[in-house]
């Protein structure tokens, strides 16, 4: 008997979010996943360069156990959990996405035009990921919390900053697709 894996239906995905998120308030801690890549850099030393890391990591030590869980569930769902690369696709993006250059739109998740290690180690893809993380870095830190902070704690709990950056990183989305990724391809 072969076993299809679905997606996860948004009435378990959302309760389990709204449960972890009850937990964490519960514990008096915030959710946020560049907070937490803030206590790694700060256990690495990085508070020898910078002041701003310049923090007592054990009063996060919990965000540990959220980076491991990100890594370990990454792992899981992208080996086990994704029966089949195919996406359903409008046939207009399928055809816009071929016209940029990509080889197998709808075929997969990870095209190898932009998540190839030849990519990766080109010039030109190893400025843009350069580019791109000191662009995250500083847009997480300027807007006070990465995505996920603002989308889902923030909004949870009536945060008008927080609706506003939500705000700002559609804005830089729909930017980003429909000017930038067209001049990289």
């Amino acid at each position: 008997m072969e076993i299809i894996l679905q997606p996860w239906p948004w009435f378990v995905g959302g309760p389990l979010i709204a449960l972890t998120l009850f937990l964490y308030f519960y514990f008096g801690k915030n959710f946020g996943a560049s907070t937490n890549f803030e206590t790694l850099c700060t256990i690495a030393g990085a508070g020898r360069v910078s002041s701003y890391f310049k923090k007592d990591w054990k009063e996060r030590d919990f965000a540990l156990l959220f980076v491991v869980g990100l890594i370990v569930g990454g792992f899981i769902s992208s080996n086990y959990l994704i029966p089949d690369q195919a996406i359903d696709l409008n046939p207009t993006t399928i055809q816009e996405l071929t016209e940029l250059g990509f080889s197998n739109p709808a075929k997969v998740y990870f095209p190898d035009e932009i998540f190839s290690d030849e990519i990766a180690m080109s010039l030109k893809g190893f400025l843009i990921l350069i580019l791109s993380g000191v662009c995250i870095g500083f847009g997480t830190r300027y807007a006070g919390g990465c995505t996920s902070g603002h989308a889902i704690t923030g909004l949870s709990n009536f945060e008008i900053p927080s609706l506003l950056a939500v705000i700002g990183f559609f804005i830089g989305g729909v930017i980003a697709v429909w000017f930038l990724i067209p001049l990289i391809f």
